[in-house]
């Protein structure tokens, strides 16, 4: 899903399309199921963009790319153009996957706790596309009547872990494909079916 092993270096958006990412995350999130479009940049892998647009100087990020080497390249060029601090996965309050995800991996992410939420993680995911997965049904503030996904490439037992933390703790995710298309799966959706 890298399309590179080695990280290219990262131009911090424009104001311009750091609105466009911050707007499609936002409605991403607001309206889970409903596809948004990130900013595609050259050189720039979709999944990249919502860390890119959202990190700065109180920000942990991390990135998990393909393999140990490809990943501190991308951190660090997450870091280099966003000034956030790098962490590790548990400690992250940005979190970008460039490669297929474990479901070990989403266990390990930040999720906040019932009295402090808002501490919880944004997790992109890139996807290798949005159809062609199990439907999953969604339900809950802001799903339109009847909302599903079929993303790919997510791990079996991906539901499980998500459902696994309680309301209102959770990581929020993102689901983006190569060519910037977004959902989002705030943690105050609920999941059905799919696997």
């Amino acid at each position: 899903m890298t399309g590179a092993a080695v990280a290219p270096p990262l131009v911090r958006p424009g104001n311009r399309d750091a609105h466009r990412a911050f707007r499609a995350v936002l409605d991403a999130l607001a309206r889970p199921g409903t596809t948004t479009h990130l900013p595609v940049s050259a050189g720039v892998l979709s999944a990249l963009g919502p860390l890119l647009a959202l990190a700065d100087l109180d920000t942990p990020v991390c990135v998990l790319g393909d393999g140990a080497v490809a990943t501190e390249q991308w951190l660090g060029a997450v870091a280099l153009a966003t000034s956030a601090p790098a962490s590790g996965l548990g400690e992250a309050r940005l979190v970008a996957v460039l490669r297929p995800v474990t479901v070990d991996e989403l266990r390990a992410v930040r999720v906040g706790s019932p009295a402090d939420p808002e501490e919880a993680a944004l997790v992109t995911l890139a996807v290798p596309a949005l159809t062609g997965g199990p439907t999953v049904r969604l339900i809950g503030p802001g799903t339109a009547s009847g909302a599903v996904i079929t993303a790919a490439g997510l791990p079996a037992g991906w539901l499980d872990a998500r459902k696994a933390v309680a309301f209102p703790a959770g990581a929020d995710l993102l689901l983006v494909d190569p060519d910037g298309a977004c959902v989002g799966l705030p943690r105050s959706t609920r999941t059905t079916g799919g696997s």
